[in-house]
């Protein structure tokens, strides 16, 4: 049987003026622990190039954003550290996009679920297509969005999060996600999504370089805990991952 927790990769292209991070894995865009740790060191790594002046987040394929943790690895959790370690996988990721001095812009070409929110809502900027309907899903599985919660939060709002989070399975559309503020601009496809991505980022790069770095600063003004805060977040879901009824859903789920 493949591993699917080895698949996928996580690059970086230069252009510019304009690094791209792209991720990917053939299981619908999600993201194991190895790939999350390579993803959170190519944000940093990017942060620090003097090459770029904008990054673009985005992953690859023209369907699913993102589905968020894999669950191959989510089954295969036997104890607390290794849950604790699984979750702080997105923890890091959105930890990273928060301290990097470049400012960042999200393209959410497809469905984004969980984890894929939280790295959408961990953005500066973020773009979509009409196809970029949201689910925080992590409750169906006996779990919560605990970790991301704060980076969604801090987009949405705590009433459109929550109403996420309650309703677990139900889809909000782009244009719910627009209204409540994690998208910024909703096209009709991703040949003009990608176009105004192209305009602001070029605009972007020829921007004051300090003036952008103050203004990351004061976007994220306010989260300068979130190191403590989503680790603490980490172990509520790296413990409840391993009671029996988180176990049970998460079989179901991947029998369907």
């Amino acid at each position: 049987m493949q591993d699917n927790t080895q698949l996928g990769d996580i690059t970086l292209e230069v252009n510019e003026g304009i690094g791209t991070i792209t991720f990917y894995h053939p299981a619908h865009n999600s993201l194991p622990g190895k790939l999350l740790a390579k993803f959170t060191q190519t944000i940093h790594d990017a942060g620090q190039r003097d090459d770029i002046e904008v990054i673009i987040l985005k992953s690859a394929g023209d369907r699913t954003f993102c589905a968020g943790a894999s669950f191959d690895e989510l089954a295969s959790i036997e104890d607390f550290p290794t849950g604790k370690q699984f979750f702080m996988g997105f923890a890091n990721v959105i930890n990273a996009c928060r301290k990097c001095p470049k400012i960042i812009i999200g393209r959410v070409q497809g469905k984004a679920v969980g984890g894929g929110v939280g790295v959408a809502s961990a953005t500066d900027y973020c773009f979509a297509t009409q196809y970029a309907s949201v689910k925080l899903s992590e409750l169906a599985v006996g779990i919560g969005p605990f970790v991301v919660g704060p980076a969604c939060e801090r987009k949405l709002g705590l009433s459109a999060m929550s109403q996420l989070a309650i309703n677990a399975t139900a889809w909000r559309s782009a244009q719910w996600a627009k209204e409540n503020g994690l998208f910024a601009e909703v096209y009709d496809s991703a040949a003009e999504m990608d176009e105004a991505i192209q305009v602001l980022a070029h605009k972007l790069v020829h921007s004051n370089p300090e003036a952008k770095r103050l203004l990351k600063k004061v976007f994220w003004e306010g989260t300068e805990h979130w190191d403590t805060l989503l680790e603490e977040r980490a172990e509520m879901s790296g413990k409840l991952v391993l009671s029996d009824y988180s176990k049970n859903a998460i079989a179901k789920f991947k029998g369907k």
